[in-house]
């Protein structure tokens, strides 16, 4: 089965790649890790953490979305609500109200999950985002919770994958077949496109 190791990174959209580069690294002090680009595009990387990244798209035209309650329902077409990145400790929730209080950014007060303590707040394009500390001695990646009342049928099968639901590979791709193209970034390695 395979074994994910993290986000590797979160693709997002902005008009502003300078605002944007200004919130998450100088004001929350993500690295700017990578980026590619040309004339009316670009694609930059900041670093989460040792193993995650968060990615922006700059194309002429997008504009920040309006602010929508965290977790509030919607209807209609829709696809995301929020993005909830971890910090180390319950002190990075304070440093992180006050950093961006300080800038002029509306930010939560600090809420208790029952497993996390968290903050709400935007980025300058709209993006609503979370950050959360694990609460010391609860952790529900070693002991699930379902606290749901009315839980799906398939939810109740339990926390495990039930990868028997699916239809089970029975051509592999072979080696010799497994080609890979170069794409946006891969001149910042190899040189070329």
């Amino acid at each position: 089965m395979v074994k994910f190791n993290g986000v590797n990174h979160l693709a997002m959209a902005t008009g502003d790649m300078d605002g944007t580069i200004r919130f998450w690294r100088d004001l929350l002090g993500m690295r700017l890790v990578a980026g590619v680009g040309q004339p009316g595009y670009r694609h930059y990387f900041l670093q989460i953490s040792d193993t995650d990244l968060l990615a922006f798209f700059e194309w002429s035209g997008v504009e920040p979305v309006p602010n929508k309650v965290h977790g509030q329902p919607v209807k209609g077409p829709f696809i995301f609500d929020h993005v909830s990145f971890g910090v180390e400790t319950e002190d990075d929730l304070w440093e992180l109200t006050d950093k961006l209080q300080a800038a002029g950014f509306h930010v939560s007060d600090v809420i208790d999950h029952g497993f996390i303590h968290s903050i709400y707040t935007y980025d300058p394009n709209g993006i609503p985002i979370e950050f959360s500390h694990n609460v010391e001695g609860i952790d529900i990646r070693q002991e699930t919770q379902m606290g749901d009342r009315a839980p799906s049928l398939i939810a109740l099968e339990g926390p495990e994958p039930q990868s028997e639901k699916w239809p089970k590979v029975v051509s592999p791709t072979p080696i010799a077949e497994r080609l890979v193209y170069p794409g946006a970034g891969s001149e910042l390695f190899h040189g070329k496109r």
